[in-house]
């Protein structure tokens, strides 16, 4: 199977993770600086108030890509990887509950221990939450 086939059968997984697809709105990717680990998206358009009152909503990562493959070529861009993230928007913590489409069932919130693409995500992702948050 093709890398941007699983790509948009994992999205499509993601947004049914989020709610039906009806409830989806457009794709909406919005890019947090990039750091030597890569860059990361969070998609506007899938940003929900849970029943917990944390917010959910699809990121992309991917990793930076390398110069040169094994064979001295120029190399490829890796696959990106597609999570559902939830927030605690007070604590600053996040939890994936969903990677490429599989639930994460029992996933540990977690801080986001200097990650500086994990910490622009969740501080993008509060800010346009904040009028989800604030009716909750």
């Amino acid at each position: 199977m093709s890398t941007t086939i699983r790509v948009c059968c994992a999205f499509l997984l993601g947004l049914l993770l989020l709610g039906s697809p009806a409830q989806a709105g457009p794709v909406d990717w919005q890019e947090v600086p990039a750091t030597s680990e890569g860059q990361q998206w969070w998609d506007q358009g899938s940003l929900r108030l849970n029943k917990s009152g944390n917010l959910t909503v699809l990121s992309r990562f991917q990793p930076p890509t390398p110069e040169m493959d094994a064979d001295g070529k120029e190399a490829r861009p890796p696959a990106s990887s597609l999570y559902v993230m939830e927030l605690d928007c007070g604590q600053r913590l996040y939890r994936d509950t969903s990677i490429n489409g599989l639930p994460q069932w029992g996933s540990q919130w977690q801080a986001s221990a200097n990650d500086g693409l994990i910490e622009a995500t969740i501080e993008a992702v509060c800010a346009a939450g904040g009028e989800l948050l604030a009716g909750s």
